[in-house]
């Protein structure tokens, strides 16, 4: 009934985390941009705004499509209270319940998913740096 609601609750508070994170990238960024002469011999890496985008694509993918299966089957409705069970209180219950164990199962599966997915570019970025030959300046 609502159980994307957890997801999309995580997926906000993500978001928010990469707006920070990326600002905080770009301002370390900056003093390296103006010296452009050795980025060719940089350590490629992933960034932390790079993973926090797969994370939100993983999350708000899920949660517009689960949103829009639950609309496809009338529990979501243009007009208040938007969700069919919070106009009975018995059905609130059961909602709630949904929340709690399937909501709260889908953000932790998709953010361990994430961590996995996250491990195994480390590993191959630090794979990819090793074989790289050293060049002296």
């Amino acid at each position: 009934m609502a159980c994307f609601l957890v997801p999309a609750a995580e997926a906000v508070v993500v978001t928010a985390a990469y707006f920070v994170v990326k600002k905080k990238e770009q301002k370390l960024q900056a003093p390296k941009l103006s010296g452009a002469s050795g980025i060719d011999q940089e350590e490629k890496k992933i960034t932390w705004s790079k993973r926090l985008s797969w994370l939100l694509a993983l999350l708000w993918g899920g949660v517009f499509l689960l949103a829009f299966e639950h609309f496809w089957h009338g529990e979501i409705v243009p007009f208040p209270p938007f969700l069919t069970a919070m106009s009975n209180p018995a059905d609130a219950a059961e909602m709630f319940h949904e929340m709690l164990t399937v909501g709260v199962s889908m953000a932790v599966i998709v953010t361990a998913a994430w961590g996995a997915i996250c491990a195994i570019v480390s590993a191959n970025v630090k794979k990819v740096n090793a074989a790289k030959p050293v060049k002296d300046k």
